[in-house]
């Protein structure tokens, strides 16, 4: 028992090593250039990390890694769709779906290099060794999507909390004169530190608007890239807006009032299904250890004292 869990320790230690690394130290310094294949200065970008220089050893990993994944043979929709799944977990650059797709089979191979390594220790035939090299390749291929998942539903979190937080900057902007191209500008500079994510999107809209896009065309491109609902709310309003000519501050404000009132019933749904969610773990967990903890010694001595002693009686 013990090899397995070291085996299945270092493999997710390993597995998250890979997707940190190559989520810090190349996606996300680089994703917006690469969308854009625009050089661009840290305030366009929203955040201040420098793209990899060709001499690192992150570049060299990415080299690699992206080598390694036009190799790997793929159907075009399935390619489309993992390509749209990076996109909404924030990675933009033409190298991030060969990269994943050498992480993912990377993880694979390690997930068999781990059980190869634990059945020196065990007594398996080779039939059921050969049966869990492929449950467990077909694990390390599927963890990476799961991974993937995990990172989108982050991206969607961190963009649902800061939408507020910008709409209400870009309420300001817009009230103190600014247009709507400057505003989106304003905002992806002023909050640059704190929302960089929120930033990043904005600056990509307003960077499709400076090469020539529509209003319109860049917000849905917005809307499309980053697949998250309250974005898709937003972008509907301000074309909606844009094309019967009310008043943007006030739509804005107004969405901004909902998202935090939603975001609120939304944390006090989260606190009222607690409670339920709870008594699974109280009744298999918790209440099997204070039964323990409280009749453990009466059982003890009962028998150790009371059973001895009817087995003499009954003698």
């Amino acid at each position: 028992m013990l090899p397995i869990l070291i085996s299945v320790s270092l493999f997710a230690v390993l597995t998250g090593l890979i997707v940190w690394y190559g989520y810090r130290a190349y996606a996300r310094p680089g994703q917006t250039y690469e969308q854009l294949s625009t050089p661009l200065t840290g305030s366009m970008l929203g955040t201040g990390v420098p793209s990899l220089s060709s001499g690192s050893a992150g570049y060299n990993v990415r080299r690699i890694l992206q080598w390694a994944g036009e190799k790997v043979p793929m159907d075009p929709m399935v390619a489309s769709i993992t390509r749209r799944q990076l996109s909404a977990a924030g990675f933009r650059s033409d190298a991030a779906l060969p990269i994943f797709m050498a992480v993912r089979i990377l993880a694979a191979i390690t997930a068999v290099a781990c059980v190869m390594v634990t059945a020196r220790f065990t007594t398996w035939s080779t039939t059921v060794e050969f049966i869990i090299w492929c449950v467990a390749g077909f694990l390390g291929y599927l963890l990476s999507g799961l991974v993937l998942d995990l990172l989108i539903d982050r991206y969607h979190d961190i963009l649902r909390c800061s939408l507020p937080d910008a709409l209400d900057l870009l309420v300001v902007a817009v009230e103190a004169g600014l247009g709507l191209d400057q505003a989106l500008r304003k905002v992806s500079d002023e909050l640059a530190s704190t929302h960089p994510e929120i930033c990043r999107e904005f600056a990509l809209v307003c960077l499709e608007m400076r090469t020539g896009t529509k209003r319109a065309d860049a917000l849905r491109n917005m809307a499309e890239r980053t697949m998250e609902k309250e974005i898709r709310k937003f972008v509907a309003i301000m074309v909606q807006t844009d094309k019967f000519g009310t008043s943007i501050a006030e739509s804005l404000r107004t969405h901004a009032d909902f998202m935090r009132v939603r975001r609120k019933q939304l944390a006090e749904e989260k606190a009222n299904k607690l409670g339920v969610k709870l008594t699974i773990v109280v009744f298999f967990f918790i209440l099997p250890s204070i039964m323990i903890i409280a009749g453990g010694p009466a059982i003890l001595r009962i028998f150790k004292l009371l059973l001895p002693a009817m087995r003499s009686i009954g003698n």
